[in-house]
């Protein structure tokens, strides 16, 4: 799930091999046990490698957090902002952008979801980082929502908490979706656009 090229020195190659399996390792763990209850040990151990292999890498626990991030949802809010400043009517932009989010959640879901759980238990500055993103996502959906009121589209005046709620059913959806489903992620997808519009 790591998306890197590889390297062409064979020792550099062997260290990012190294460091990507210290991260995928790092998500397996965090996603069964979460992050608290996830230590350096752990991670360690399950690899078969010394406690100073991981501190070779990684200066601590949430140095290491804060590499997955940078590989799967820090992106996430660009990817949104993208989707929303594309051409088309507010509900047109709206539905792009549930469908890229959703998308980018289905390839990310494991950190996706730690993401969502555990971010309060960072340290303050790690615990602002993760804020930060959930502020931009946030004002994506709002800004969306305020711009389909104007178009008549959303009768609540309320668009902050229909935003929340809108968060809440995407956020949901990277409990329970599998990617072996019967449906195709293009089918599911559509699937909770539509009831996310239009109500069951």
């Amino acid at each position: 799930m790591l998306d890197t090229h590889p390297p062409t020195d064979p020792e550099q190659g062997e260290r990012s091999g190294r460091r990507e399996e210290l991260l995928q390792t790092a998500v397996d763990l965090f996603a069964a046990n979460g992050f608290k209850g996830t230590s350096i040990r752990d991670i360690a151990s399950t690899l078969g490698v010394s406690v100073s292999v991981i501190y070779h890498y990684f200066n601590n626990k949430e140095d290491l957090w804060s590499a997955i991030l940078d590989y799967s949802v820090k992106g996430l809010p660009d990817r949104l902002e993208k989707a929303a400043a594309g051409g088309g009517h507010a509900l047109e932009r709206f539905r792009r952008v549930l469908r890229a989010h959703l998308a980018a959640s289905s390839a990310y879901q494991k950190e996706s979801k730690i993401f969502l759980i555990d971010y309060d238990r960072m340290s303050a500055s790690g615990d602002q980082a993760s804020k930060s993103i959930q502020k931009r996502v946030l004002d994506v959906y709002v800004g969306l929502l305020d711009a389909m009121q104007e178009e008549g589209l959303v009768k609540s005046a309320h668009t902050k908490i229909l935003a929340f709620n809108l968060l809440g059913v995407v956020n949901w959806y990277l409990r329970w979706y599998r990617l072996d489903g019967p449906l195709s992620p293009d089918e599911v997808y559509e699937e909770i656009v539509s009831f996310v519009l239009y109500g069951v």
